[in-house]
């Protein structure tokens, strides 16, 4: 199955000088652990919520100064719109990621998040299990 079917087109962006609090109150607006930053509609770097955490807290920067382009990861790892399910998971792994934008050629046209690769085995299992108890015997 495409990548594409299993992500969210919903991305969460900003641009490289957006401020950090600016990035902190969108992740907490919208739910997500990430902003992906673009330049146009190029994904040149991503903030977690981890890297807020630590790229700020622990070198006890002041937050009021620092923008996206100082705690981003710069050129993130991005996969294309028809990789499958497990280029992803073993791209995720490779690099030690959660999160993994998306792309069509250059632009950025989703997300898929580690929570979204398990959500979609635990449906799976659901739905086999289903058919092991359509076929077991009564006990």
């Amino acid at each position: 199955m495409p990548i594409e079917d299993l992500s969210r087109s919903d991305v969460v962006t900003a641009e490289p000088d957006a401020a950090v609090s600016e990035l902190a109150t969108i992740m907490d607006d919208e739910g997500v652990g990430s902003v992906v930053i673009t330049e146009g509609d190029s994904p040149v770097g991503i903030v977690t919520d981890r890297d807020l955490t630590v790229r700020l807290l622990a070198e006890e920067a002041d937050p009021s100064e620092r923008t996206a382009e100082d705690v981003m990861t710069e050129d993130p790892e991005t996969i294309e719109t028809d990789a499958g399910f497990y280029e992803a998971t073993n791209m995720m792994a490779e690099h030690g990621i959660r999160r993994l934008p998306i792309r069509e050629g250059d632009e950025l046209v989703g997300i898929i998040t580690a929570d979204d690769l398990t959500e979609l085995i635990a449906d799976e299992e659901q739905q086999l299990a289903e058919v092991i108890r359509a076929q077991r015997p009564e006990y």
